[in-house]
C-alpha cells in the first residue's frame, strides 16, 4: 500500500501504513524477515498512529459544536443584514415618496429651490 496521492506517480512504497499493517507486520504475517528491531518499530507507528487517531478524535469533538456556533452566527447576521437592507429600502422609498408629494403640491418652491441648490454648487466649484 503506497502513501502517495493518486495523481503522483511513486516506486517507493511504505511497509505498511496503518496500525493494522503495523500490527500485521508485528506479528509476521505481512512479512517472513520481521527482526525484533522491526517489530519494535512496527509497535512504536502502532502507538504512534493510535495517538494520532485519538487526538484528531478529540479535535474534531471539540470543532464541530463551534462550526455549528459559527454557521448559526453568521445566520444571524445575514438575516440582521437582510432586515437592515429591507427598513433602508422601505425609508429612502417614503422619502421619494414625500418628496414627490411636496414637489407637486408646490412646484415654484421646487424650481426655486433646485436653482439655489445650482448657484451654490457653481460658487463652490470657481
Amino acid at each position: 500500500m503506497s502513501t502517495t496521492p493518486n495523481n503522483e506517480k511513486s516506486d517507493k512504497t511504505v511497509p505498511f501504513t496503518t496500525a493494522e499493517d503495523a500490527a500485521k507486520l508485528a506479528n509476521g504475517t505481512g512479512s517472513s524477515s520481521a527482526t525484533p528491531s522491526s517489530t519494535a518499530a512496527a509497535d512504536l507507528v502502532s502507538r504512534v498512529a493510535d495517538k494520532a487517531h485519538a487526538t484528531i478524535d478529540r479535535l474534531a469533538t471539540t470543532a464541530a459544536p463551534k462550526a455549528q456556533q459559527l454557521q448559526k452566527s453568521l445566520e444571524d447576521t445575514n438575516e440582521l443584514l437582510h432586515e437592515r437592507a429591507e427598513r433602508l429600502r422601505t425609508t429612502g422609498n417614503e422619502w421619494c415618496d414625500s418628496l414627490r408629494s411636496n414637489v407637486r403640491e408646490h412646484p415654484l418652491m421646487a424650481v426655486g429651490t433646485a436653482l439655489a441648490v445650482g448657484l451654490l454648487i457653481a460658487r463652490l466649484t470657481r
